[in-house]
C-alpha cells in the first residue's frame, strides 16, 4: 500500500460531463462549475475514497458539487496528468441530469449550463474541452 505523502502515488479521481435538454428550447447543455480555490471552470470531479467504485465516486461528487442526481451514460477518455508534483488520474463518464438545486459552497460557488460551445469556451484547462467533444460523440451529436 502506498503512503499518503508519497509523491509518486497517483491521485484517483472520477467525475462526470454532466449534460441536460434545455428547459427553454430542448437544446443540449453541458453544466460546468467554478471552484474558487483554483479560480476555475472544470467539470464536476472530486478524489476518490478508499476502495469507492469510480463510476460511484463520480455520481457522488456530482451530487456534491451540482446538487443534481445523475443517470450515468458512456464512459469517456480519461484524463491524466500532473497536479501539485503529482501523477492523477481522473475517470469521467457522460451523465444526464436529474432533479436537483444547485446550493453554492466554499468548494464550488458557481454553476452554469452551456451550449457544448460556450461550454469548450469556458473550461480553463484544455484538456477538458476534449471531453465536450467526447459526450457529443457519445450522444451521436458529433
Amino acid at each position: 500500500m502506498t503512503h499518503p505523502n508519497d509523491l509518486t502515488a497517483t491521485v484517483h479521481a472520477a467525475g462526470c460531463v454532466l449534460w441536460r435538454r434545455s428547459p427553454v428550447d430542448g437544446e443540449l447543455e453541458i453544466c460546468l462549475i467554478h471552484r474558487p480555490k483554483y479560480d476555475d471552470w472544470s467539470h464536476p470531479k472530486g478524489k476518490l475514497k478508499r476502495g469507492e467504485d469510480p463510476l460511484a465516486g463520480a455520481l457522488r461528487e456530482v451530487a456534491e458539487e451540482t446538487g443534481h442526481s445523475a443517470e450515468p451514460g458512456a464512459a469517456l477518455p480519461t484524463l491524466r496528468y500532473q497536479a501539485n508534483g503529482r501523477p492523477k488520474e481522473v475517470r469521467y463518464w457522460a451523465a444526464e441530469a436529474g432533479p436537483g438545486t444547485f446550493a453554492p459552497s466554499d468548494e464550488v460557488d458557481r454553476l452554469l449550463w452551456l451550449s457544448p460551445a460556450a461550454a469548450r469556451g469556458r473550461l480553463t484547462q484544455p484538456r477538458d474541452r476534449d471531453l465536450v467533444d467526447a459526450l457529443l460523440q457519445s450522444l451521436r451529436l458529433a
